[in-house]
């Protein structure tokens, strides 16, 4: 769409003729989200839409730096607890307290951060008590009974054919 719009051709035939073309050329085939409907779509309408959705995709928060570390503290304890071995818990609980330690050493801006460090023997001693009380949980439940096996050779069921005498 670089060429000039011509004299006498009224703003919307030309631009109607551009679309076109570039439709026949195929330009509009391969977009991102095409045949999808647009995300946004049921929400309530938001004068900074915009802003909003670029600070989301640039991984931006307008959270204080406090609350942020807050909330990272709740994600890391969850993910701690669904962790898979003792040495990712510790992992995850040391990475955590890492954050909380600096932050305890310089206040970040905002509220106060209002939690000390994760004791991480406290957190691994949780974690396999959880893993205890699944394990003992499981064999408690009964496998599903298994399905009977079709009658060879004999057709029936609903789509029988009536023989007409």
């Amino acid at each position: 769409m670089t060429e000039r719009k011509p004299p006498g051709v009224s703003w919307e035939t030309w631009a109607d003729k551009q679309i076109r073309e570039a439709e026949g050329r195929g330009e509009f085939a391969a977009l991102p989200g095409a045949g999808k409907p647009l995300p946004s779509l049921d929400a309530p309408y938001d004068e900074l839409w915009w802003v909003r959705g670029k600070m989301q995709r640039e991984g931006l928060s307008a959270l204080p730096p406090s609350l942020v570390l807050r909330k990272q503290a709740e994600d890391a304890e969850q993910a701690a607890m669904q962790a898979a071995t003792e040495a990712q818990v510790r992992r995850i609980v040391g990475e955590i307290n890492d954050k909380l330690r600096e932050a305890l050493r310089r206040p970040p801006e905002g509220p106060p951060l209002g939690r000390g460090l994760f004791d991480t023997e406290q957190v691994v001693a949780d974690w396999q008590a959880a893993r205890a009380a699944q394990a003992a949980q499981a064999p408690a439940q009964a496998p599903p009974p298994e399905p009977e096996a079709p009658v060879k050779g004999r057709r029936g069921g609903l789509f029988r054919r009536r023989r007409s005498a």
